[in-house]
């Protein structure tokens, strides 16, 4: 992956890397994303879904997004991922944190045309969302695919920084009264709630995100 001085670690350092597959990891766990970029001088983020195909990222919206249209018009972005791992309590309220894994990725998009592209790009959002939806639903139409607007972004120029561990407090407080530790979190999915009589899918039962954990 390409090192620019945008994707160089200032702080904290240590906690970052330029690993292609760490970064694929981190995008491949999350759920949204958040893509910032610019016009006139003004900025502008958005939060949407997304997927990875390779070493690309896909969004997609209405054609008439602005949003979209902005980036398809070969704008610089940044698409960002975090991942909230869990609540760091230290004895200080100084050196409380959070464990997290993160990934900025800065890119310019490109519209994708080709139907067959298209419907791929599509679909895989779709299964990142829900794996296994893929195979379980209807894809769109050509007129579906003409009202919607699929751009991708490479994973060239990108950075990953995680924490993870407990607090780290100064030694003139390790001997407080104050409870100190982790307090993970995750990502569950509740009970579904169905819309027709159609049995429930399994893949309904083993969602979940932070595989790992």
């Amino acid at each position: 992956m390409e090192h620019t001085d945008r994707t160089r670690l200032r702080r904290k350092a240590e906690r970052g890397s330029h690993d292609l597959e760490t970064v694929h990891a981190i995008l491949d766990a999350g759920l949204f994303c958040h893509v910032g970029f610019a016009v006139d001088g003004r900025p502008w983020v958005f939060p949407t879904a997304y997927a990875r195909i390779d070493d690309h990222v896909y969004l997609h919206g209405a054609a008439a997004n602005f949003g979209l249209r902005t980036l398809a018009s070969g704008v610089e972005a940044c698409v960002t991922v975090t991942l909230a791992d869990g609540l760091v309590l230290a004895r200080s309220a100084f050196h409380h944190s959070v464990n997290y894994r993160s990934v900025m990725v800065f890119a310019t998009a490109e519209p994708v045309s080709d139907p067959a592209d298209k419907r791929r790009g599509l679909m895989a959002i779709v299964e990142h969302l829900v794996p296994g939806r893929a195979a379980d639903a209807r894809p769109p139409t050509d007129a579906e695919l003409r009202a919607t607007l699929l751009v991708r972004l490479p994973i060239v120029e990108a950075s990953a920084k995680i924490r993870s561990g407990g607090p780290i407090d100064d030694a003139e407080d390790l001997g407080l009264p104050h409870w100190a530790g982790q307090l993970p979190l995750r990502l569950v999915a509740l009970e579904p709630v169905p819309d027709n009589t159609v049995p429930e899918p399994a893949y309904l039962r083993a969602w979940g995100r932070h595989p790992e954990r």
